[in-house]
This record gives C-alpha cells, sequence and structure tokens, in this order.
C-alpha cells in the first residue's frame, strides 16, 4: 500500500516522496523515530544505488527481512511498469509538440517536491542554532560546488562533534 502508491508519486526522483515517507513511519506508523528516520536517510543517500532504497531500512526496521522485501518490491515494481508505458509513449512523441512543453512544466514540479523533503526533514529531526547552521552552509555547498556529499556529511558530522551539537 504505502510504498506502492509513493512509488507511482517518485517523479522526478525518490527525493519527492521523503516527506511523506517520513509521515507515515515516523508519526502515522510509529516503527521509528524522527532520529531513526534521519539517520536512515542518511545511510541511504551515503550508499551506492537510488536513495529511495530507504524504503528497504524502513521495512526491515518495521518487519524483519520480509518487510524489507516487500517494501523493496512496493516501491519499485509499480514504477518500472509505469516508466517502461510511459517511455515507450515518449519516444512516440519524439516529434510532438506537447512533449517539450511537458518536460519544462515537470521540472519545477520535481525541484519543489524536492525541495520539501529537505525542508520536511530539517524541520523534523533539527533543533538548535548550530544544526540550522550546519544544515544551511552543507546546502549551499552541495548547491554552489562540486564537493562530494559524502565529504558534506563527514564535515558535518565533524562539525556537530567539535561544536558539541
Amino acid at each position: 500500500g504505502l510504498f506502492g502508491l509513493l512509488s507511482m508519486l517518485a517523479f522526478g526522483g525518490g527525493a519527492g516522496v521523503i516527506p511523506d515517507m517520513q509521515r507515515a513511519a515516523v508519526d502515522r506508523y510509529q516503527w521509528m523515530t524522527a532520529g531513526e528516520f534521519l539517520d536512515m536517510f542518511a545511510i541511504s543517500r551515503a550508499a551506492p544505488g537510488p536513495g529511495s532504497l530507504i524504503v528497504v531500512l524502513i521495512g526491515l526496521k518495521a518487519a524483519g527481512l520480509a518487510g524489507a522485501a516487500v517494501s523493496f518490491v512496493a516501491m519499485f515494481a509499480p514504477s518500472c511498469f509505469a516508466v517502461h508505458a510511459i517511455a515507450r509513449t515518449w519516444h512516440n512523441a519524439a516529434q510532438s509538440r506537447w512533449r517539450p512543453v511537458l518536460e519544462q512544466a515537470l521540472a519545477p514540479i520535481a525541484v519543489g517536491l524536492t525541495f520539501a523533503s529537505g525542508l520536511a526533514l530539517m524541520r523534523g529531526t533539527e533543533h538548535g542554532w548550530l544544526p540550522w547552521t550546519v544544515t544551511g552552509i552543507a546546502t549551499l555547498l552541495f548547491s554552489l560546488t562540486e564537493i562530494n556529499p559524502i565529504l558534506l556529511l563527514l564535515g558535518g558530522a565533524a562539525a556537530m562533534l567539535l561544536l558539541g551539537g
């Protein structure tokens, strides 16, 4: 149910549905705390593969190995079938006039959903001036430079440890 629906909403990348995952896993079903969700989010971003693999960690926490397997299939199977069907249509519409219009319309939606996921993660887990400052600096560095995200994570963790966060 939950991940199958989120799978179909995750156009532009899985980051757009992170707030919904967090609300469901933390608030609605209480499978974990907000801190545990943030830890899983960080692990899923640092690990190779798509960031939406966080669903496997959530499923594992909620229902063990069976939960991990079910959440993986629920998150990826529906969207794989949908992408296949849409890709065929998209390819066939290569010369149509509506295709570039749709591309331009979907780009800001994907960016907005990604931005919303960042805000939801910050609101649910960060408290105090130090975490907000570290998050703000890391966001600026990530946006304006080519620094490896893992180095930003390590730098943020080091800053929090050194400054007592």
